[in-house]
């Protein structure tokens, strides 16, 4: 798995996550649903991701980088 497929696979997750805890638990769980999708579309315009860092330091390869892809 690449990193970029790491983020995906994360942010979808979350997404997912959050959605059956402000559905089932508390509906403040809705806000980091919004934090996901604000995160994701800032790190689109500055490149700038934390799962990113996050995923490397766990041996995710970037696409292109010998990952056998």
């Amino acid at each position: 798995m690449t990193v970029e497929n790491g983020v995906r696979v994360m942010a979808g997750t979350f997404v997912l996550v959050s959605l059956a805890l402000g559905w089932w638990v508390h509906p403040g769980w809705f806000l980091f649903t919004a934090f996901v999708g604000v995160n994701l579309i800032q790190s689109a315009f500055t490149g700038f991701c934390p799962a990113v860092k996050i995923l490397k330091k766990l041996g995710l390869k970037e696409a292109g980088q010998g990952c056998g892809c």
